[in-house]
């Protein structure tokens, strides 16, 4: 009978996040109401209560269950071994990235763009812990590409940079699709796939590192020959 309970326990905890993570992506941490998470939920309304002490603790784990089912279906790493090239990693990486924010059934991202638009304050603490582990690591990739000579700066200002192309024609183009607002967001010109748009920005992100490694080898008057990156 215990382990019964137990069961039962989880399952109503999972189907609250479940309803909850929806919710919280669609009408942000204000607009979604208790009532609505236990009814969808088919919960009493005591539940949230009993399983998460308050709304805002609700939240916080609702995005963190979206930020881990959305980096399980797409691996961080983009499935390429820790021992391959590092370019090879780097494109796994743009990949995942670029499939995890055009994924429409991801609501780790959406419940981030409504705190942006209307924040709270709470999913700070929690996007920190998750995010700096993957930020560093990233670094950790430009770092190796750059060598022991490249300012922290640098290496700071080229993952911001490749992190930045993967956000903003996927993010724009989700957006005025989701919204239907052409006249707002015009449409993305080109009909591209996220696998070629991901290779371009590899690609454009290389040729800028490389750029930065020419300067790095011939001092800040970049008249030294290098090699290729």
């Amino acid at each position: 009978m215990q382990i019964t309970r137990r069961k039962d326990g989880i399952e109503t905890r999972n189907r609250i996040l479940d309803v909850s993570c929806k919710l919280f992506a669609k009408n942000g941490f204000r607009n979604t109401i208790h009532e609505e998470i236990c009814r969808l939920a088919n919960v009493n309304t005591g539940s949230i209560n009993y399983h998460f002490q308050s709304k805002e603790n609700l939240y916080i784990e609702s995005w963190r269950m979206a930020f881990q089912q959305s980096t399980s279906k797409h691996p961080i790493d983009g499935g390429i071994a820790p021992d391959a090239p590092v370019e090879k990693r780097l494109h796994g990486r743009i990949l995942s990235l670029m499939h995890r924010i055009s994924d429409p059934e991801n609501m780790e991202f959406e419940i981030v763009y409504k705190e942006m638009a209307n924040p709270t304050g709470l999913l700070e603490e929690v996007i920190r812990e998750a995010m700096e582990p993957i930020k560093k690591d990233m670094q950790s990739l430009v770092r190796e590409l750059l060598g022991d000579k490249a300012a922290e700066m640098d290496i700071q200002l080229c993952e911001m940079s490749i992190v930045g192309q993967c956000f903003n024609p996927v993010v724009m183009e989700k957006h005025r699709e989701k919204y239907h607002k052409p006249a707002a967001i015009p449409p993305f010109p080109l009909d591209i796939d996220i696998e070629t748009m991901a290779d371009h920005v590899f690609r454009f992100s290389m040729a800028g590192i490389h750029e930065i490694c020419c300067r790095i080898d011939g001092g800040m008057n970049g008249q030294a020959t290098c090699s290729s990156v």
